[in-house]
């Protein structure tokens, strides 16, 4: 093969490498619209909203306690991605309620009596409904933590008890922060309390909310924030108690405190996604190590082998660093990893395959050789 025969395959696979790792090369239109027939909002294929400030727990420290309700219908009931978390710069385990598939994910920190972090989970089983909205409301206090589905109690959780942060932070729906999970669906009205609500207050709520368009709320509940849905049209929507933070519709999709060069510990998740993109991202640079490294060879460059593996590094490193402006992509030292590994294998497989071609040629050269042991004897009988 021709060196610039080589040179242009080596360029195209380049340019598929950087493709498939900053696709689509720009922040997309946040997806976000009112529903047109009732209070709410959709959320497609990329799409966000925040609130404009932090969300603060103004009970007694002593009294951990806090409730949330959100009303919503997935778009698709087997989907896996974050619908609601509140985020707090440097706190890598915020609250966050998450839909997998048919269920409901509620995940939160605790810290126990040595003041050590521990995540605890929470699933709640058959929490989406396939032809009709569901109205989930979490309470949490010294008794650990409640979740409701449409008014009845689905789960309690005693062993979670939430930290005076758990209902702290900035408020994001329709996607996690720090990094991308999008969320698709109709949000229908979310309201917070800084204070644990009982039972027969939860299914007053749902009564009154989803047959009047508005919870009945009592005075002493602590409502800090109700979010009804009701403007129908532009980018602000206000709280509809007291002086509670607006939420905020951006133009183009946003990952809150999108992270940059995410550590490998941080990133790991026992699932099969995971796994699944590690693969990927091994197997993506393997082609990129063969071809350089058949080039660097080729042009009988200096320790080719080295080269190749450190041109296949910075490649990686300019993707995970631009990917940290990419609100669709997730910056982390993993892929850094394992697209270098992709690239030394890339280049384990051409230097066997090319010691097996010299291995087959020697052999073709010997078998054609005159000298060769399988070459035709001349008959030694004597002529007649």
């Amino acid at each position: 093969m021709s060196t610039r025969l080589l040179m242009a395959v080596c360029a195209a696979v380049l340019c598929i490498v950087l493709t498939l790792g900053l696709w689509p090369f720009h922040a997309p239109r946040n997806d976000v619209s009112w529903l047109g027939n009732r209070n709410g909002v959709h959320f497609g294929r990329f799409s966000t909203v925040f609130s404009s400030s932090e969300f603060r727990m103004t009970a007694a420290p002593n009294e951990a306690s806090g409730s949330l309700e959100i009303w919503l219908q997935p778009g698709r009931i087997w989907d896996f991605s974050t619908f609601l978390t509140f985020y707090i710069p440097g706190n890598p385990t915020p609250f966050s309620l998450r839909q997998a598939q048919t269920s409901l994910l509620l995940q939160t920190a605790i810290q126990d009596d040595r003041h050590r972090t521990e995540i605890k989970k929470l699933y709640v089983e058959d929490a989406f409904h396939k032809t009709g909205p569901a109205f989930i409301s979490v309470t949490s206090g010294a008794q650990g933590t409640t979740v409701y589905i449409d008014g009845v109690m689905a789960k309690r959780a005693p062993q979670i008890r939430p930290s005076p942060q758990a209902f702290t932070g900035r408020l994001v729906l329709g996607d996690s922060a720090e990094q991308g999970d999008s969320w698709s669906g109709q949000l229908l009205g979310v309201s917070i309390y800084n204070r644990e609500l009982n039972a027969a207050q939860v299914l007053e709520h749902y009564e009154t909310w989803t047959h009047t368009g508005r919870p009945q709320i009592a005075g002493d509940e602590g409502n800090t924030a109700l979010y009804l849905f009701d403007e129908h049209s532009g980018r602000i929507i206000h709280s509809a108690i007291g002086s509670g933070s607006y939420l905020f519709i951006p133009k183009r999709y946003t990952v809150l405190g999108q992270l940059f060069l995410e550590s490998p510990w941080s990133e790991f998740r026992r699932s099969q996604g995971y796994w699944s993109a590690i693969v990927k991202n091994i197997v993506g640079f393997v082609p990129f190590g063969f071809c350089f490294y058949a080039y660097f060879s080729l042009r009988q460059t200096k320790r080719a082998a080295l080269s190749t593996v450190i041109l296949g590094f910075a490649v990686s490193l300019t993707i995970e660093v631009l990917q940290a402006f990419l609100p669709t992509r997730d910056s982390g030292t993993t892929d850094l990893i394992t697209n270098t590994l992709g690239t030394w294998i890339g280049v384990m497989l051409y230097h066997a395959a090319r010691a097996q071609w010299e291995l087959h040629r020697h052999i073709y050269v010997a078998d054609r050789s005159p000298d060769s042991t399988n070459s035709p004897k001349p008959d030694a009988r004597a002529p007649e």
